[in-house]
């Protein structure tokens, strides 16, 4: 009896470690998606892409831009490691990195379209120092209308250098 009970606590402890483990890959996968982004934005959609990602640099009246393509192709990787992740049970840890891209891209859809660019019109105001520096960051990057010469590739961090000064 007492050799059952102490299986189903080690049971009970492996389930939680497992699921610590989980919930590290999400965030990790997370943050290393920022990492993943801040190179696709500087070498790809910034060089050989810039034919996409150029609509992104005009002005237009448009709902959708030919930068669009990007946010389809990104969801690729996720799509398939959430579905291999629950399609097998063998490669069921795939399911949380495509849950960490995932949630980065949900991350960047809200900060990027809705908070910055504003393609749906919501009253926000940045009070942070962070979201104030992370928006003006993004400002410096679009004052350049051109493939090379842009600054500042990162979606969702940004170098202290990008605060906003009070003088």
């Amino acid at each position: 009896m007492a050799d059952a009970r102490g299986k189903r606590k080690d049971f009970r402890l492996l389930k939680k470690l497992i699921m610590i483990l989980n919930i590290a890959i999400v965030i990790g996968t997370f943050i290393f998606m920022e990492g993943v982004a801040w190179f696709a934005h500087k070498y790809i959609m910034h060089g050989f892409l810039w034919s996409w990602h150029k609509s992104h640099h005009k002005h237009h009246g448009h709902i959708l831009e030919l930068n669009d393509l990007f946010a389809v192709v990104f969801s690729i990787p996720s799509i398939l490691l959430i579905y291999y992740g629950y399609s097998y049970e063998s490669y069921a840890i795939l399911k949380y990195f495509g849950i960490g891209i995932f949630l980065y891209g949900v991350a960047y859809v809200i900060f990027h379209d809705i908070i910055v660019h504003r393609r749906i019109k919501i009253k926000f105001r940045a009070k942070s120092s962070y979201m104030k520096r992370i928006m003006n960051a993004h400002y410096v990057h679009h004052k350049v209308h051109t493939k090379d010469g842009a600054k500042a590739f990162g979606f969702l961090f940004a170098p202290k250098k990008y605060d906003i000064k009070k003088d």
